[in-house]
């Protein structure tokens, strides 16, 4: 079985500004560079001739680069939050995408996740930080209220494989990409 999402890598330019802004902010647990990614759609996991089907369908989807663009930060959890990411703005070019490789694994016959599109960049998971560590966050973030970068074009999604590991980010690794129109 392979875990599998569907996603867009930021450019070398928009990675850039994502690890300054990390930087400057007291993370617990920054997401490592080459993990940076905005997902469209997760999969799950699937055998290896279902995502093969879903390949053949991802490779007809036609459609324009994406000016991905980033418009302030946003945090998952609420009171008690658990994730902190960069907001993509919104750009209907980019939901267009979105509901392609949707309707794409719906075709290949998979039931991809229905939680609704929230457009983001996860920059770091905030467990462990609590009391004056998370006050110093949120003050940190209120200071970057404004923080915009972009747009930049984004030239093509990707067929993303998601290895799970204990005590250790993620491993993503490319296995298909499919080109977009610049």
């Amino acid at each position: 079985m392979i875990r599998a999402f569907l996603g867009l890598s930021p450019p070398p330019a928009a990675l850039d500004a994502l690890e300054a802004l990390q930087t400057d902010l007291p993370l617990p647990h920054p997401v490592p560079r080459e993990n940076l990614h905005l997902t469209l759609v997760f999969l799950g996991s699937h055998p290896r001739p279902v995502l093969e089907d879903l390949h053949l369908v991802l490779e007809g989807i036609r459609g324009l680069a994406v000016p991905m663009a980033f418009d302030g930060l946003g945090v998952f959890g609420g009171a008690k939050p658990h994730t902190l990411f960069a907001r993509v703005a919104p750009c209907p070019a980019l939901s267009h995408l979105q509901q392609k490789t949707y309707r794409a694994a719906e075709m290949a016959e998979i039931q991809p996740d229905r939680r609704r599109f929230t457009p983001h960049v996860t920059l770091s998971k905030l467990s462990g930080l609590e009391g004056d560590e998370l006050a110093e966050l949120q003050n940190d973030m209120a200071r970057r209220v404004g923080w915009r970068a972009g747009p930049f074009a984004v030239e093509s999604f990707c067929l993303f494989r998601s290895t799970l590991r204990r005590d250790a980010p993620p491993v993503y690794e490319v296995l298909a990409e499919y080109p977009l129109d610049a």
